[in-house]
């Protein structure tokens, strides 16, 4: 057993605070200067991170206190990257339950504990932002223990131990009361509490890879925890699948473990520690990196199903290759295997076309932000509408769509239509009751091809005052068709640039998508129509000129403000006949056959059928 050490993970729902602790931890630890210029939030490195507010990637980082190790681990609070989650918890031995003293546990907060409690992990139990006006920590302290409660928590993982803390005043104590001074406190505790790994140092080199990344330098990085015996650079390792093959046999060229806010090449990797290590081509996360000897596996998590899926086509509009420069379906099929490599919650096939490829991942967030990444490296793609995976059910046949548990916490006045919107889309509502403050807390479970394209709706019902969290809850028969997007769109018929006369002169037909001298094509959809059909308009009709000038007839035009898509939204609003079509610098919305007279016949197809 490994004394000096302590492997643990923090865990926490989304914007509780838990990036900002981490901060605090490494400036009081001293793992970085009191003068050092770090950027906030120095774990949210990816920029979407940063844009976001949100923590992706899961991440390690390290820190000494009197002497001992303590190896912290950075989880995605996200339900979508919850693949990323379920592995993280195989390498720590202790987590911290940091909740909002005023938001309470939150359903992604539930999501993690539960995976942490089935692995016998000890929790402690830190309520973050008590220096808040509204917060309310007892009345959160009773919520956690009813959520452990409700999650089969066992007496030892009820008997957690409390702190209170302001991660943003830099302080944890006892009582939210008690002296405010620093994180000593939660340092302390984490030793005492946390158990040191439970290793076999004296057996053979075992290590089951957990995260994957592909590094210019190094090749492919494979970070996880030591089961057993040492590993140093230039040894021989081989790396076993899950089910016991041998994937490849080969040589660690780099043992790299975390220090602070840097991997720096160790000598020695002794059991207990979490490293990275450089050398193999083939090993992928849940393989068993071990000594030539071993013949046993690791046991790997299984990780939760894919959810929903869409495609991922090559860009054929008339305007494809102008904004991009990669463009071709080789070099997209060679990003998304990439991809799928280290995420290992995402599967990817190859579509019939051999042109486009179905890719499924656990939620819209989840596949939104591998989009924004691609267009961000210069693809060009055309995206399909998002689609649940289905399943069938082994005994009766019967077709079983996944349901998520959503939670919604809104003013009283908005419960009503939230209520009545989630029904039509076959929710059914699970608990409502008051959670102070005047607002309601809803629990309802929803089919999740019920729940693409609603939180923009939820946002605008609730005058952007409500909060909607959402887990995977379990499969359930079909509940039958759900009513799609209302109104029709607007669809430019020839290709050139939009004209403002053309523009103004169809703004009753419908709001806007495009603003003037925004490059069009034939089969582009410009806006949306305010009746349930499509119509083609033409929008580079310029106004005629004349040589008779009349007084007031020759104003400016004044345009309505376009609406503004954002790739989301984008990804919510089209049907399943249209695609967005995604580049480093537009997202634009077309319909998938671009010719009005195949549409024809394809409409009258499915008619026929």
């Amino acid at each position: 057993m490994t004394t000096d050490l302590r492997n643990i993970a923090i865990i926490a729902h989304v914007d509780h605070g838990k990036t900002s602790l981490i901060d605090v931890l490494l400036r009081q630890s001293g793992a970085f200067r009191e003068n050092q210029q770090v950027a906030e939030r120095v774990m949210d490195s990816n920029d979407l991170e940063r844009e976001r507010g949100i923590t992706i990637l899961a991440k390690c980082t390290s820190l000494l206190w009197n002497g001992q190790r303590i190896n912290i681990v950075d989880t995605p609070g996200h339900a979508d990257f919850g693949g990323e989650v379920e592995r993280i918890l195989n390498m720590v031995d202790g987590v911290v339950v940091l909740v909002d003293a005023s938001e309470g546990p939150m359903p992604q907060t539930k999501f993690v504990l539960g995976k942490a409690l089935k692995l016998g992990l000890r929790p402690i139990v830190l309520i973050n932002k008590v220096d808040k006006p509204d917060q309310r920590a007892n009345e959160v302290l009773d919520e956690v223990f009813d959520l452990f409660a409700a999650l089969d928590a066992n007496e030892d993982q009820l008997d957690f131990p409390v702190l209170y803390a302001s991660a943003k005043q830099g302080w944890a104590a006892d009582d939210p009361d008690a002296e405010r001074k620093d994180m000593r406190p939660l340092f302390d505790l984490i030793l005492s509490h946390v158990p040191a790994p439970v290793v076999e140092a004296d057996k053979p080199f075992t290590l089951l890879a957990t995260t994957l990344e592909a590094n210019p330098y190094l090749g492919r990085v494979l970070t996880g925890r030591i089961h057993s015996g040492t590993v140093r650079p230039n040894m021989a390792v081989k790396a076993l699948s899950r089910d016991g093959k041998v994937v490849e046999v080969g040589r660690v060229s780099k043992v790299l473990a975390f220090r602070g806010l840097e991997r720096q090449p160790i000598e020695a990797g002794e059991a207990g520690d979490i490293v990275a290590i450089a050398g193999l081509s083939k090993a992928t996360v849940a393989d068993t990196l071990c000594d030539p000897a071993v013949e046993t596996p690791l046991f790997a998590q299984p990780i939760d199903p894919p959810t929903l899926a869409m495609s991922f086509a090559v860009n054929d509009s008339p305007l494809a290759g102008t904004e991009g420069d990669k463009v071709t379906s080789r070099v997209i099929r060679d990003r998304l295997l990439r991809e799928a490599e280290g995420n290992v919650a995402l599967r990817i096939s190859e579509a019939e076309g051999k042109d486009s490829f179905e890719v499924a991942g656990r939620g819209e967030l989840q596949l939104a932000i591998l989009i924004e990444t691609m267009r961000r490296e210069g693809f060009e793609l055309s995206i399909s509408r998002p689609r649940v995976v289905m399943k069938t059910d082994a005994q009766t046949g019967q077709q079983l769509e996944p349901v998520e548990e959503i939670q919604v916490d809104v003013d009283e006045e908005f419960s009503g239509v939230v209520v009545q919107k989630l029904s039509e889309r076959k929710g059914d509502l699970v608990e409502m009751r008051p959670s102070g403050g005047g607002k309601q807390r809803l629990v309802m479970h929803v089919p999740t091809r019920g729940l693409i394209g609603y939180h923009g709706e939820f946002m605008t019902d609730t005058r952007g005052t409500g909060i909607l969290n959402r887990m995977f809850h379990s499969y359930a028969p079909y509940k039958g068709q759900i009513a799609s997007r209302h109104t029709g769109v607007l669809i430019s018929n020839a290709q050139g640039e939009a004209v403002a006369y053309a523009l103004w002169n169809l703004e009753d037909r419908g709001p806007m998508l495009i603003e003037p001298q925004t490059r069009v094509y034939q089969g582009m959809i410009i806006g949306e129509h305010t009746r349930g059909n499509d119509l083609e308009v033409n929008v580079l009709k310029g106004k005629q000129l004349t040589n008779m000038r009349a007084s007031g007839k020759d104003e400016a035009v004044r345009l309505t403000p376009p609406i503004q898509m954002t790739l989301e939204k984008a990804l919510a609003y089209i049907n399943d006949d249209e695609l967005v079509e995604v580049t480093p610098t537009s997202i634009r919305l077309r319909k998938r056959l671009l010719d009005p007279h195949e549409r024809k016949r394809e409409s009258r197809r499915a008619e026929a059928g």
